[in-house]
């Protein structure tokens, strides 16, 4: 118990080092070009609103338009130096292809491309054999992510970019009921934490960051999760300046919330057992099974 009260107080004061390093080294305006998917609302309208504090041109992408009309309209009053939005359904590859033609066509480049968009015709509960929700879940949460990549590398190399990668603790740890959207955050992991290396090797300056994230009181997570889990939801405010900044000083990883979520990762590789019995005890079955 004091090694790790220890290790904590350690750990935290780092982490007010690099919030106090990272207020004095970003710019306050970076007009800065932002792709952000999934932004019409939840993780992705946040991350919207903080990029628009720092006085980018922001393009929105996602299902509903009159939302992301709103987000745009709520870009501009925060300071973003335009803001505009595309609609578009990632479970369509071409789609996405086209998203990012319309960021050449309408911001000329593009600095940030930040995936987030979350989707899938899966249920919370267990798996059944329903391979056309595993389809559906790879197709968008994955698939679709390495199209939106692949299509917009060379405007990343261009201008020395990054990439913001929004994954889970489910792609580091296994867990039950949301079999193929875990399947799809390890693929997005292993994917990106593999292309960070091979750019790097290439001496390419385009940075990778892998956001972890735990459970964020968005809208669609609560009304998912919100009676099947003991287990309290996050700020999506505050998880998305974390996001934010772990993109800005191009960190390859960041996690949110921390305290929760590192030292979980790290006891789970001395002591999986229990930590896999320790989050099995969150489930609130009777509401699942």
């Amino acid at each position: 118990q004091s090694l790790f009260f220890f290790f904590t107080m350690k750990m935290g004061g780092a982490l007010a080092v690099g919030s106090a390093f990272f207020l004095t080294t970003v710019p306050t305006r970076t007009r800065k070009r932002v792709l952000v998917t999934g932004s019409s609302t939840g993780i992705g309208e946040q991350v919207a609103y903080e990029f628009s504090r720092l006085g980018a041109h922001v393009i929105l992408t996602a299902r509903r338009k009159q939302q992301l009309k709103q987000v745009a309209k709520k870009c501009l009053a925060l300071g973003a130096s335009s803001a505009g939005h595309v609609v578009a359904d990632m479970s369509n590859l071409t789609a996405a292809q086209k998203v990012i033609e319309d960021v050449r066509d309408r911001l000329g480049g593009l600095d940030y491309l930040v995936l987030n968009h979350v989707g899938g015709s899966g249920q919370f509960g267990p798996f059944k054999g329903d391979m056309a929700a595993v389809t559906s879940s790879m197709t968008i949460n994955f698939l679709s992510y390495v199209q939106l990549t692949a299509s917009a590398l060379t405007m990343l190399r261009e201008s020395q970019g990054s990439i913001v990668v929004v994954s889970s603790m489910s792609g580091r740890i296994g867990g039950p009921f949301t079999l193929a959207y875990n399947a799809a955050k390890f693929a997005l992991e292993g994917f990106y934490s593999s292309l960070r290396r091979e750019l790097r090797l290439q001496q390419t300056n385009v940075s990778v960051t892998i956001a972890v994230l735990g459970y964020i009181n968005t809208d669609n997570a609560v009304k998912k999760v919100g009676d099947k889990i003991r287990m309290a939801a996050n700020p999506k405010e505050e998880c998305a300046q974390k996001i934010v900044q772990a993109g800005v000083l191009r960190q390859p990883e960041v996690f949110y919330p921390y305290w929760s979520l590192k030292p979980l990762l790290l006891f789970k590789e001395w002591m999986p057992g229990l930590i896999e019995t320790l989050l099995d005890k969150s489930y609130i079955l009777e509401n699942i099974l």
